[in-house]
């Protein structure tokens, strides 16, 4: 018999089966193993078949793998706790749990039936697939909108956290390279690969030695050489010398200190400096920014630019990332038209379409047009159809009140999934909530100062949820600008258009829900409180910018 089987020359770094001893031995651990295998053998029968060398048309199929194929991905752990045995098993075992049964057929068909096999050997690329691919997640089910028993009005807050608890990520998951990240939902944790810096170095240019100095004149004779970045200086710099080193530069052996090259004055083959100087000065400890398997960024972030770098610096390459959020938009009611169209007497042109597209945009999600649609019950049933097909999540403005010509709300009562939240909230009050073939519809009053707040407060949140995401706002506090006076009634909270004007805010001159153009003037929303309250000039109300939606 050959020392080695065809396999094992194929894989690199692949140990003879028959090697008993030494770092990388295998043999020992075959034959340990073997008492185990034929154990198995006995207990469940017939139902065991051992590949290449029988065929593998049992339910149960013994056969050898080498981790050692997915080396790179068994490098990238979980955890900082997770040992390498433990990678290697929940590698191979994802990899393999993501084949399909054809494909699993074909690679326990290869080998030679009497010198054995790899399976996956070859399916290199194949097996890494199934690291990096997540199943899609579950449909909500019909009762995610469903509100606790009793509830007649809900308070803004209580909505919010209801529909956080309700709503799941129902994006899918794909690798894909650094690079490409930017801007995307991360779908799990990532952790560093590397220490960042992976060396100790220095963080100026100067000379470095070993230890610092007390005050006063310092001479020291200059070794031989210099170091900079990006090249490992091998040797060791003597007791009492100092050497050359540029910024970025790995410290040698024989220095942990750095004088600065400015404070420093070179001739004749040496160094002459003045005292104090701690040692350790100007150098930085190795994975003093990051260490090896820490977690760098959690699932949810939305990747930024800066996230981008620290992957790279810690040498993570691919990532995990929820694919983009696909949101549909549908505009109801014969009463619109679109801009560019003759209007009709009685017509309106199509605002909240559009100004929702460019939301959704804005949001870093895929904006779905899917046009107007009459009041008609068919054509919306049909269109509805056409964006759940599309989308992950449908938005529509008008027909979602309980009126003749409501037939958002009409449809999904009629589906058995319909929820109608009467949230205290001005402007705004009706949402209606539901699925329609297992896609979220989230539909919007058709005024579009009423379809903006809610989109901003209630829709927009959400959709990171159901994007995979994590987003928080900071509400800015502060003095209100224009005198209302204004006398605000318990019970409903209330949003004003806004804008911050040197310092203070300003609140836009009329509350009118009809005044689009208070949307355009505003920068931001001024909340105000659900309780009764006066507010005067002068007074603090909370001020949200549009900017730091959605919240």
């Amino acid at each position: 018999m050959t020392e080695r089987r065809a396999v094992e020359q194929q894989i690199k770094g692949a140990q003879p089966c028959w090697k008993l001893f030494t770092t990388g031995s295998v043999g020992s651990q075959a034959l340990l193993g073997l008492a185990r295998l034929q154990g198995l053998r006995g207990r469940f029968g017939a139902d065991v078949s051992v590949s290449p060398f029988q065929p593998a048309t049992t339910p149960i199929v013994l056969a050898e793998i080498y981790p050692s194929m997915l080396g790179v991905d068994v490098a990238k752990p979980q955890g900082p706790d997770e040992i390498k045995d433990r990678a290697q098993v929940r590698v191979m075992a994802q990899a393999f749990a993501a084949l399909d049964g054809n494909t699993i057929e074909t690679m326990l068909g290869e080998g030679h039936p009497l010198e054995g096999w790899i399976p996956g050997l070859g399916f290199e690329d194949t097996l890494r697939k199934g690291l990096y691919t997540v199943p899609e997640p579950p449909k909500l089910t019909n009762d995610c909108f469903a509100l606790p028993a009793g509830i007649q009005w809900t308070p803004v807050d209580d909505a919010l956290a209801l529909l956080e608890t309700r709503l799941t990520p129902v994006t899918a998951v794909e690798d894909v390279v650094v690079t490409s990240a930017m801007g995307r939902v991360l779908a799990q944790d990532v952790a560093a690969l590397r220490s960042n810096p992976p060396l100790p170095n220095t963080a100026v240019d100067g000379y470095g030695f070993a230890g610092g100095r007390g005050e006063g004149p310092h001479v020291m004779p200059l070794a031989e050489g210099r170091v900079a970045a990006g090249v490992r200086h091998m040797g060791a710099v003597p007791e009492g010398h100092a050497m050359r080193i540029l910024t970025g530069a790995a410290l040698p052996d024989g220095v942990d200190t750095v004088v600065l090259q400015e404070d420093v004055t070179v001739a004749a083959g040496q160094i002459a400096f003045n005292g104090p100087i701690k040692r350790g000065a100007n150098t930085r400890k190795a994975g003093e920014d990051i260490e090896a398997a820490q977690v760098i960024l959690s699932a949810g972030r939305h990747v930024t630019a800066a996230d981008v770098a620290l992957m790279a610096a810690t040498g993570v390459d691919r990532v995990a990332v929820r694919q983009p959020l696909r949101v549909a938009v549908v505009s109801t009611g014969d009463e619109l038209a679109e801009a560019g169209s003759t209007a009709q007497p009685g017509q309106i042109y199509d605002a909240v379409r559009p100004m929702l597209l460019g939301l959704i945009a804005q949001m870093g999600h895929v904006p779905v047009d899917m046009g107007r649609v009459a009041d008609n019950r068919d054509a919306l049933a049909a269109c509805l159809d056409r964006a759940a097909a599309q989308a992950d999540v449908v938005l529509t403005s008008g027909g979602a009140s309980a009126g003749d010509e409501d037939h958002v709300s009409a449809l999904l009562t009629d589906a058995g999934a319909m929820q109608m939240w009467r949230i205290a909230i001005k402007p705004g009050r009706p949402l209606a909530l539901g699925l329609w073939e297992g896609t979220p519809v989230f539909g919007l009053p058709g005024n579009p100062v009423a379809a903006l707040v809610c989109a901003l407060v209630f829709a927009g949140a959400r959709l990171w949820t159901v994007g995979g995401g994590r987003m928080a706002h900071t509400r800015k506090a502060s003095k209100c600008l224009r005198p209302f006076p204004k006398v605000k009634n318990r019970g409903r909270r209330e949003y004003l258009r806004a804008r911050m004007v040197q310092g203070r805010v300003e609140i836009f001159k009329s509350e009118g829900s009809g005044r689009i153009s208070g949307l355009s003037w505003a920068e931001g929303l001024a909340e105000l409180p659900d309780g009764a309250a006066t507010i005067t000039p002068g007074d603090t109300v909370r001020y949200i910018p549009f900017s730091s939606f959605p919240s």
